[in-house]
């Protein structure tokens, strides 16, 4: 902020000065564009703190499938120890337009394959705040293909029972989705991330898809 000295008065009759008037202005205006940089610096953290946050739930999926770390998989039951990381998702999917395809693919090596590179490619590009449009369009695609696995439109599965979905449409992998679109819409990798480094690339400048 500019500090102005007041000038010395002489003696006389002296009209009534309005310089100092457009100091508060000015302190406003500062004032104004103090604000807007916190609340900016204040969003990008917070897009940067889900952004970490949702990679790390897409790498620990990844970790425990692979080796079994007694969580959502057994130990010995990992896809190192030969299990499949897909069969029995798939395998008890009781509902939807899709229920016997999945059953098809359940524990396929191909669709094995295409789910872990997709858990591991996602999480290490939030991770590293690095090609999440990429990630985002990959992670949509496996959360609509789990949304539609699931199914929760249905109020009944296919043998009578109750399906217990809490809502016909919203699920967690419709919010994943909704989170991942928008971290790459605002970029979120460029803070606490190398979004910027990575958008420097040449081959990243010709390819905007890529970003």
């Amino acid at each position: 902020m500019a500090i102005h000295e007041r000038p010395r008065q002489s003696p006389g009759f002296h009209l009534p000065s309005f310089r100092g008037n457009g100091a508060a202005p000015a302190s406003a205006s500062e004032s104004a564009v103090s604000a807007h940089s916190d609340t900016h610096a204040a969003r990008a953290y917070t897009f940067a703190s889900l952004r970490l946050l949702t990679g790390f739930v897409f790498l620990w999926a990844f970790l425990d499938k692979t080796f079994g770390l007694g969580y959502a998989t057994p130990s010995g039951k990992g896809w190192a120890d030969g299990g499949s990381p897909t069969k029995g998702f798939l395998s008890g999917v009781a509902a939807g337009p899709m229920e016997s395809t999945f059953h098809s693919w359940a524990g396929d090596p191909w669709v094995n394959w295409l789910f872990m590179l997709g858990l591991l490619g996602v999480g290490v590009a939030l991770v590293a705040g690095v090609a999440l449009r990429f990630a985002a369009v990959a992670g949509t695609l496996m959360m609509a293909f789990m949304w539609l696995a699931e199914w929760p439109p249905a109020q009944h599965l296919s043998d009578g029972s109750p399906s217990m979905s809490s809502n016909p449409f919203v699920d967690y992998h419709l919010l994943y989705a909704v989170v991942l679109i928008a971290l790459a819409v605002v970029s979120a990798g460029d803070t606490l991330g190398l979004g910027r480094l990575w958008a420097r690339l040449p081959l990243i400048r010709g390819s905007h898809w890529l970003r």
